[in-house]
């Protein structure tokens, strides 16, 4: 069980994300940013964030390329996405993120809001909070671990859900795609 905050392209903006930090840090296990921040380590907007490098990431350049965190028992993979070529495919994503054992995979880049399933492995694309592509709001996602319910959660900038690109996923139903793919 937990729930986690999951932002990405925010590219140079700082207001926003601390509105965001200082209305989750009590409600949220672990706050992810997938990348583009243009931001340094060092600046206090990024405290408290596991953070991955993006292709515009030139202050931050010692940011990682990935990171794997735990959300209660689930292992998540986080990385920008431009090094697995996600605007084109989810394929090399897809292999990398089973490669370290993670159940999901979170990423940004295409800017492009989503939550899907693929053989056994979710991925989260929280959008951009600065860009958006493919809809108007500026998004984010909160995700939610409760038993055996994966809940993924997307919310405009202003804190209103978005019901239209939020998904629930049972883990059941993952785990018994994940063993029909390896049997």
């Amino acid at each position: 069980m937990g729930k986690a905050l999951i932002v990405s392209d925010s590219h140079g903006l700082t207001d926003e994300l601390e509105t965001l930090k200082s209305r989750y840090q009590n409600e949220v296990d672990l706050m992810i940013h997938c990348g583009d921040s243009e931001l340094s380590t060092s600046s206090k907007e990024m405290s408290g964030f596991v953070t991955v490098k993006g292709n515009m990431d030139y202050l931050g350049d010692d940011f990682p390329n990935e990171a794997i965190e735990l959300l209660g028992d689930t292992c998540i993979y986080i990385t920008h996405g431009h090094l697995y070529d996600v605007k084109m495919s989810y394929l090399s994503l897809a292999y990398r993120a089973e490669e370290t054992g993670a159940a999901i995979a979170c990423f940004g880049h295409s800017h492009v809001a989503e939550a899907f399933e693929r053989e056994g492995m979710i991925f989260i694309n929280p959008g951009s909070i600065r860009l958006p592509r493919g809809s108007f709001e500026k998004t984010y996602a909160l995700l939610e671990i409760e038993d055996n319910r994966i809940s993924v959660s997307f919310y405009s900038l202003n804190g209103i859900r978005i019901d239209q690109l939020s998904r629930t996923f049972e883990k059941k139903q993952l785990e018994n795609k994940k063993d029909e793919k390896m049997g």
